[in-house]
């Protein structure tokens, strides 16, 4: 066969992909351009086969359905989609006998070591919130620096859908929870690992919060990269140990940091970050984060700051698609944390705001939304609850709505959540209607984006326009 050098696998072993969305599309075309007679195995949802099947006209793959109780151990390599979590009984017992289950992230990783690439040119990105923000900045400004940059990974460009190109100088890769153990256990060492935060998410994909930590902390404790990043205001990465690694804090006074809106190197002020497209202060520490990535990489960093000014904001990530009749309407749809909601609130201190919560219930505890709004932390207009999730958090947060004077209401679903929280703004004059949900979007739709673009649709929007993510590849 050709191309194998760089394939973790034997001629004669059995090869399955398990997934069929952006990322199983990428690993497919990977392997074929490397192994064009390498018979394999594709597992798709029962939902989804008879079109995948229709689809991929490859005489050299049988696509079948995955069911609960599918045996993987016939299989010695399983390439399966992130979202796909490995502690599943089908996935632990075939790896009990052997079976390797692994994603895109390590079978790139692998490839580029085995062609000499040790990632020296390369920043990786993760953190719970924050980290596509993060990556597009930081590319953004190794671009008005004049560096050729590439921007890929979990921000929506699957690493193996790389194209090879020996002109970029640098890359900015994001890596979700999924991903992260996938790149340490490919042995690569990138140049620098930022992390910009950790708290509970995912907790039913890892299996607890625990895991879900110790997951995402791989990129520092496991790959060991030159140089590791992290947000000294949060006290799980402080506390951490790693010796194979020159740690650099952002976030203090001895860094990048911010005294208001003022961003600082040090004791020197550098710039107002007030009217910059980063709505929110944690936005503002992600150009912190950034700039000290930068910095990490042996590039001077001062220069670059200015050049946060025309950095476009990444959708779905409080965005503000317009507004109408004083009404601006904010589409925070990747917000699946209630820390991430809280955050959101925010950013509009002091005017009504209708916030619209809910979704997939993914195990997570609202108890300190909760607190937020009794303490008067967050104090929104109204709240209206959505989903699966919805009736939980309302339950879980109406004792301090009542003591806060905050109107609770229940919806079925996002288009009778809008419509209440659009109401509630008319009644108060104006204001914002925002979706940040706390939450999945896993029980109604297909991810946050497609979450998004329903929102767009139900404010007057074109869900397309809005949902772009400008930058990806090279450039």
């Amino acid at each position: 066969m050709t191309g194998t050098a760089a394939m973790p696998w034997s001629a004669d072993d059995r090869i399955a992909l398990w997934g069929w969305g952006h990322e199983g599309r990428a690993a497919y075309a990977w392997i074929r351009a490397r192994e064009p007679q390498r018979s394999l195995q594709l597992f798709v949802t029962p939902a989804e086969l008879e079109a995948v099947a229709a689809e991929l006209s490859d005489p050299l793959v049988q696509v079948s359905a995955f069911v609960p109780n599918t045996d993987f151990s016939a299989w010695n390599w399983v390439i399966k989609s992130p979202g796909i979590s490995p502690n599943q009984p089908a996935v632990q017992s075939a790896i009990q006998v052997g079976t390797r289950f692994v994603g895109g992230t390590y079978l790139w990783a692998r490839a580029a070591r085995a062609q000499g690439d040790v990632l020296a040119n390369t920043i990786c990105v993760t953190g719970t919130k924050g980290k596509s923000t993060t990556s597009a900045l930081t590319a953004h400004l190794l671009r008005c620096g004049g560096y050729r940059t590439l921007l890929a990974g979990n921000i929506g460009m699957p690493l193996l859908a790389v194209p090879n190109d020996a002109t970029v100088q640098y890359r900015v890769i994001e890596l979700s929870s999924y991903q992260t153990r996938d790149l340490a256990n490919s042995g690569a060492h990138p140049a620098v690992a930022v992390v910009v935060n950790v708290f509970p998410e995912h907790l039913d994909w890892h299996g607890g919060e625990a895991q879900y930590v110790a997951d995402k902390l791989t990129l520092l404790t496991q790959a060991a990269p030159h140089v590791a990043v992290i947000n000294a205001a949060d006290v799980r990465l402080t506390a951490l140990k790693l010796p194979d690694s020159r740690v650099v804090q952002y976030g203090n006074p001895h860094g990048w940091h911010l005294r208001g809106d003022m961003l600082f190197k040090g004791d020197r002020q550098v710039m107002d970050t007030k009217d910059l497209p980063l709505p929110g202060r944690h936005n503002r520490g992600n150009l912190c984060a950034a700039l000290t990535a930068i910095e990490a990489l042996g590039i001077a960093a001062e220069p670059l700051a200015q050049h946060a000014a025309t950095f476009m904001p990444l959708p779905n990530r409080l965005q503000t698609m317009g507004t109408r009749n004083g009404i601006r309407y904010v589409n925070d749809s990747i917000a699946t944390t209630p820390h991430a909601t809280l955050a959101a609130l925010s950013c509009y201190p002091d005017v009504p705001v209708a916030v619209i919560v809910g979704g997939h219930d993914r195990g997570l505890d609202w108890s300190g939304f909760a607190l937020a709004i009794e303490q008067g932390q967050a104090q929104p207009a109204q709240i209206v609850t959505m989903g699966q999730k919805g009736p939980q958090i309302a339950d879980e947060i109406e004792a301090s709505c009542i003591a806060q004077g905050v109107k609770l209401d229940r919806a079925k679903d996002l288009a009778q959540a809008f419509a209440i929280a659009e109401q509630a703004v008319v009644q108060a004059g104006g204001g914002v209607v925002l979706m940040s949900p706390g939450a999945p979007s896993f029980d109604a739709y297909r991810d946050y984006v497609e979450r998004g673009k329903h929102f767009a649709q139900l404010a007057g929007f074109d869900p397309d326009r809005i949902s772009s993510i400008q930058g990806l590849g090279i450039a």
